[in-house]
């Protein structure tokens, strides 16, 4: 029986993943990895890193972070405490979705997640106050790979839901997209 379903977004490409656990008196238990389920929605490589981050404060903004070939991950975002508005933006190079973006509201309570494919960048807005998210990745992180967009840029026009609270330095000195930005070529 799945206990993961898988639910094609508007940018190609992205799924929410929709968990479904076991829930009696004592409480619930949901899966929260199978790649067996989700090799449909493209996993194919085993997990190579998983990272719990921590956002004391609603209103601050983490992202718009990603990899650059040939590093580029997939990831799978998961709200374990609190919530999120949970963004990924396609930046794969020829791509019908190219420099579109689609958020998903993540919360201890739905227990849904993200599947981020290679080639998108991925941020997000904490909406309250400790909030902390589990990333599952297909790719180890690469120094030399890290690469990121403004999360205010007004070429993506991402609306986020609360005004932007804290940003880390290196995110708000993050570059703005030129007209010459093709994109990344996995």
């Amino acid at each position: 029986m799945s206990r993961l379903t898988l639910a094609p977004l508007p940018v190609a490409g992205l799924f929410r993943v929709v968990r479904q656990p076991l829930v009696d008196e004592r409480g619930f238990f949901a899966r929260m990895f199978c790649a067996e389920e989700l090799a449909g929605a493209g996993w194919a490589a085993p997990i190579a890193q998983i990272n719990h981050s921590y956002t004391a404060l609603k209103g601050t903004v983490r992202g718009m972070h990603y990899q650059k070939p040939p590093h580029a991950e997939m990831k799978l975002v998961s709200c374990l405490r609190g919530e999120v508005w949970d963004v990924a933006v396609d930046l794969r190079q020829g791509s019908p979705t190219f420099l579109q973006w689609h958020a998903e509201h993540l919360s201890a309570d739905n227990g849904n997640a993200l599947l981020i494919p290679p080639g998108f960048a991925h941020g997000f807005q904490a909406l309250a106050d400790h909030a902390e998210l589990l990333y599952c990745h297909s790719a180890a992180y690469a120094p030399t790979a890290e690469a990121g967009l403004h999360p205010l840029d007004p070429r993506l026009a991402i609306a986020w839901p609360l005004p932007a609270g804290q940003m880390s330095p290196r995110d708000a000195g993050q570059p703005w997209l030129t007209e010459e930005f093709e994109g990344v070529r996995l």
